[in-house]
């Protein structure tokens, strides 16, 4: 599917969690399906811990955060010796 289709699945709405990019609208939080995946849980255990999620929904949960990590930058600052 195409990548833009996916995103459209992400969604903010400033009343629900202020504005966090959320699922279709609906009150589960990006960072929250991100997080039970980086814990371990596998997409099926997902899928079946909220029924109206759907494949798609989590497929453009890692889009969305690899294009925010993609515009990312890690300066390195020079060291500096105190004395």
């Amino acid at each position: 599917m195409d990548e833009q289709l996916l995103l459209k699945r992400i969604t903010v709405d400033l009343k629900i969690f202020g504005g966090k990019p959320i699922i279709r609208g609906r009150r589960l939080a990006v960072e929250h399906i991100l997080g039970m995946l980086a814990a371990g849980d596998t997409i099926d255990n997902i899928l079946e811990g909220y029924p109206w999620l759907e494949n798609e929904d989590i497929q453009a949960c890692l889009i969305y955060a690899r294009r925010l990590v993609g515009h990312e930058r890690i300066e390195v600052l020079p060291s500096v010796e105190v004395v």
